[in-house]
């Protein structure tokens, strides 16, 4: 006891908030871990539940809705005189984004899982991003109430999933099935588990000896590995003292050398008080995230790792403090250059935000009305620029929808709202598509764009029609024709006359659009040149099939002009005429759109991945390791842009909610038969 007083006082000297990070798999139980933290550290009176949504972290009326973390959730508590913020991330692949920002600001994460083997790959996306990112991590091992498997085959089951080692600190105590208690490597002491209570010391059970000196001597092999001396003790039969087990468990946490294993359930607030205990003694402070984030010490400054338009308090951006004390009216100037003045200084407390004093090192606190100020900035109260902090980019859209204003007198604030929406979230993306002038919202699945267009009727009041995507289709022709375009119009006074012949022809594929001329004897005048052109790309906009025309040429070959009536007006419209008459006769023929894509998969679903790209019309071009992901592998392909719209759901279904893919242009393939009558009839119907 002594011991664990003088490392309080050690960190109690060290002083400053600590911002842990909550992540895990979707389903993990991060928000009831938050919940059971936020009463044990008296922040709230009761623990809420989930299945009742009565918990204090996600009380959104979508998270609600849905039954699951869509945002960030962050609050502030106090234990045993340490403060701390604790950021509960969303776990669902499609809501991982939200978080991404906020764990570069903070000191540790907290991983949640379950002990189950299906969850092993959703497991290895959160630590192979906390393990690039040299964040330090604790894995909690919830749900030990129902564990059916021995702790000590779980950690071999789990270990694939972290490059780091995984290290046990804790054997439970069964009674019957059940897990009561736990053992506590480090200080060799047994607890019984109390229901939402702290667990009592006991004498160690005879029956458990030998597994906890079994347990006990592998972990500090797994230590010895990066400490000599603590080697040399082990190999002469020496028991090492506990605090130089305490000193190397906190040493090798915060190089990112090992993954300490804590066990518990969130749900009856079992392991709770080890875990903020772990936290307290061991977790790196702000000046050591700063450090490693690459922020000078020096001037007030602060990350903005979230934005929130609040629909009374305006633009609110989530940040944290780092160097000196940040105070309300301060002037900051940004990463990206901009100059502002903060307005007002905010306490978070999950969906309420109220007024507080200035920010201290480490402190979380929204800033408010930094409206040039974007997710992802550093801003300092320093007379030069702040320095730009690394940050992950979002992650490419891999679904997306049409939209359709229900209300035309919400088309202006619908584009504000949308990019309000975006500017909360970075890993959406809306725009207007060049080729099909359709209006498109991209995220990360079928409920991220759900989720986003409920939170525009809720904070917008605006509602919006879903749309299938319009795919960007294209035609081209096979033949060549010359044919002849006469535009001939008398409307009193000067009249108007062009005349044109002209050669069609296709291109190779990608070539685009070429215009020349053949013109001898001066039958055109050169000034009309450029018209004929202007008047042959204006028809390419539609063609034949309806569609934007590529890959043709154009060759100005006769006409003749009228020394009154011609004009560069009367030479584009013959120019159109011989093109609308020519066309159809060069037998034109759909392009559609291939994309070249890369489908992320773990290996054991490889094969079912390459079962499906046949059967999307993709045509497989190889598949290799993944590199830096052991156990997954990239599969390249061919696929038609037309068959991505909905790949996302069928590559999360057969890979455990895990497989994901980016695609690129990559050429413009024919299609004929069935598929394209299809298309073209369809296109048709439409612009009726």
């Amino acid at each position: 006891m002594a011991q664990e007083k003088g490392r309080a006082a050690a960190t109690d000297r060290e002083g400053g908030t600590r911002a842990i990070a909550i992540v895990g798999p979707y389903l993990a139980g991060k928000t009831t871990l938050l919940e059971a933290i936020l009463a044990r550290t008296g922040t709230i009176a009761q623990q809420g539940r989930v299945q009742d949504g009565t918990t204090k972290g996600d009380a959104s009326q979508e998270a609600r809705a849905h039954g699951m973390s869509v945002a960030l959730n962050v609050f502030d508590a106090n234990y045993l005189g340490g403060e701390y913020t604790f950021i509960d991330c969303p776990g669902s692949v499609e809501f991982l984004a939200d978080g991404a920002s906020a764990l570069t600001i903070c000191d540790a994460a907290v991983v949640v899982c379950e002990p189950d083997a299906k969850r092993v790959p959703a497991l290895q996306l959160i630590l192979k991003q906390l393990e690039e990112r040299g964040i330090p991590h604790f894995l909690f091992l919830n749900k030990i109430d129902n564990c059916r498997m021995q702790v000590r085959d779980i950690i071999p089951m789990l270990q694939p999933a972290s490059e780091r080692p995984l290290v046990l600190r804790q054997v439970p105590i069964w009674e019957n099935g059940i897990a009561t208690g736990f053992v506590d490597l480090a200080s060799e002491r047994a607890y019984v588990y109390r229901e939402h209570a702290p667990s009592e010391i006991v004498e160690l059970p005879a029956g458990i000896k030998d597994r906890e000196e079994e347990a006990r001597f592998h972990m500090l092999e797994q230590l010895a590995d990066y400490d000599d001396d603590l080697m040399e003790q082990l190999l002469a039969d020496m028991i090492p003292p506990q605090d130089k087990i305490f000193e190397d468990l906190t040493a090798e946490l915060r190089e990112g050398a090992i993954c300490p294993v804590l066990i518990g359930s969130a749900e009856h607030g079992n392991g709770i008080g080890r875990l903020l205990k772990a936290l307290r003694h061991e977790v790196p402070d702000a000046a050591a995230t700063a450090q490693r984030i690459g922020l000078e010490p020096g001037a007030a400054s602060a990350f903005v790792f979230k934005t929130v338009h609040s629909p009374h308090g305006g633009k609110i951006s989530f940040a944290r403090a780092f160097g000196d004390t940040l105070g309300d009216g301060a002037i900051i100037r940004s990463s990206g250059g901009a100059e502002e003045r903060i307005s007002g200084i905010l306490a978070i407390h999950g969906e309420e935000c109220v007024k507080r004093g200035a920010a201290r090192p480490g402190d979380v606190v929204g800033l408010g009305r930094l409206d040039a100020v974007v997710t992802g900035e550093t801003v300092t109260a320093g007379k030069l620029a702040a320095r730009a902090v690394a940050c992950p980019p979002p992650p490419q859209p891999v679904y997306v929808t049409g939209l359709a204003i229900k209300d035309r007198k919400d088309e202006v604030k619908l584009t504000s709202a949308l990019a309000k929406l975006c500017e909360e979230d970075p890993s959406l993306a809306a725009e207007n598509s060049t080729d099909t002038h359709q209006l498109l919202l991209k995220g990360q699945g079928e409920m991220h764009l759900r989720v986003a267009l409920e939170r525009l009727q809720r904070k917008f009041a605006i509602s919006v029609e879903r749309q299938p995507r319009l795919i960007p289709y294209k035609e081209t022709i096979r033949n060549s024709v010359e044919v002849r375009g006469r535009h001939k119009k008398q409307s009193g006074g000067h009249g108007q006359f062009g005349d044109v012949v002209i050669g069609i022809r296709p291109q190779p594929r990608g070539a685009g659009f070429a215009f020349d001329e053949v013109i001898t004897g001066g039958v055109v005048p050169k000034q009309f040149f450029p018209s004929v052109e202007h008047g042959a790309r204006d028809y390419l906009n539609k063609g034949p099939l309806g569609f934007p025309v590529v890959d043709v040429a154009v060759t100005l070959k006769d006409g003749s002009v009228h020394s009154v009536d011609s004009s560069d007006m009367a030479f584009r419209a013959a120019a159109r005429l011989a093109m609308s008459e020519g066309m159809p006769q060069c037998a034109p023929v759909l392009l559609e759109p291939i994309m070249a894509v890369s489908i992320m998969v773990p290996s054991d679903a490889t094969a079912r991945i390459n079962g499906i790209i046949p059967q999307r019309r993709g045509q497989i071009l190889g598949f290799d390791a993944r590199q830096g992901w052991p156990g997954w592998d990239v599969v390249e392909a061919h696929i038609p842009d037309s068959e991505i719209e909905d790949l996302i759901i069928e590559l999360r279904s057969a890979t455990a909610g895990v497989g994901t893919y980016a695609a690129r242009f990559d050429h413009l393939a024919e299609l004929t038969g069935k598929l394209a009558d299809q298309v073209v009839s369809g296109h048709a119907e439409a612009a009726e």
